[in-house]
């Protein structure tokens, strides 16, 4: 039977240069108004594709890329750092044209996603009408947080890798990001995307995640906004959505009974609802 968290997005594929030289891997699919999607740390693109399917049904156009270090997305000559991330979202905007686009992260794709919010307001002001914050966090991941402090080294040492490949430990690594349905499909998926990402290049960005802290800046955000957090989430535990809630100013909080770190997966419905009542 087919693992339908495992399937690739089906589109049209672009490679959009940066800046800096690097090629940033994205796709498009559907027609109306857009969508963008940025994913999370030791991902890429693909962990979108039920929420991507789901919003080209439902009338939308689909815009997703591989972060930087990612994927198939190079790191370019200046280094995978959260301003050089930052700025591949304005590239991507740019090359597509989009204007009155929703910009949807998860995880490391909410924490760029806010640097880009608040370092590019022009650009934002001409393509961005709202924001989707999903497993959110602003910086400052390590606060309160006895899951990350244990798993970031294990990442910067090079570790992770082995433990996601091997079945027994990659499969308690996996549920311990999941709410209470440990779907098993789910985890399959997860670890083989994991298990496929280079990470060690990847660790300047991780450090930015521990050693940054917008949440300062928050009120520079000026755009509806919609935040998910799975109310089971150990990895951006629910005080980083309640502290974005209050930053950003009209924004709306939803928990999500029962869910963890994966919701995008875990409750795809709730994601795609979410999207689509900004994007309408």
């Amino acid at each position: 039977m087919t693992n339908i968290y495992a399937e690739p997005i089906a589109g049209q594929l672009e490679t959009v240069t940066a800046s800096d030289g690097a090629s940033i891997n994205t796709l498009s699919v559907g027609e109306g108004s857009p969508v963008v999607l940025a994913h999370g740390y030791a991902f890429d693109m693909r962990c979108w594709n039920i929420v991507a399917a789901g919003l080209v049904e439902r009338g939308h156009r689909v815009i997703a890329f591989d972060q930087r270090g990612h994927g198939k997305t190079t790191i370019g000559s200046k280094g995978l750092n959260s301003e050089q991330m930052a700025s591949d979202y304005a590239a991507v905007l740019e090359h597509y044209d989009l204007h009155d686009a929703v910009l949807v992260g998860h995880s490391m794709g909410t924490f760029l996603g806010i640097r880009f919010l608040v370092d590019y307001p022009e650009v934002v002001r001409d393509r961005i009408k709202a924001v989707v914050l999903i497993s959110a966090f602003a910086g400052d991941v390590n606060r309160g947080n006895p899951q990350n402090r244990l798993q970031i080294p294990l990442i910067q040492a090079g570790i992770i890798s082995k433990i996601v490949n091997n079945d027994k430990l990659g499969t308690a690594f996996a549920k311990s990001l999941m709410g209470d349905d440990k779907n098993l499909d789910i985890i399959a998926a997860f670890r083989a995307g994991f298990g496929e990402q280079n990470l060690g290049p990847t660790v300047p960005v991780l450090k930015a995640m521990v050693q940054e802290n917008r949440y300062p800046r928050l009120g520079e955000i000026d755009l509806p906004c919609t935040i998910l957090v799975g109310d089971k989430d150990k990895t951006t535990p629910t005080f980083h959505s309640d502290d974005l809630n209050k930053g950003i100013a009209g924004s709306k909080l939803m928990r999500v009974p029962g869910m963890g770190h994966l919701l995008i997966w875990e409750d795809t419905q709730v994601v795609i609802d979410e999207i689509c009542a900004l994007a309408d």
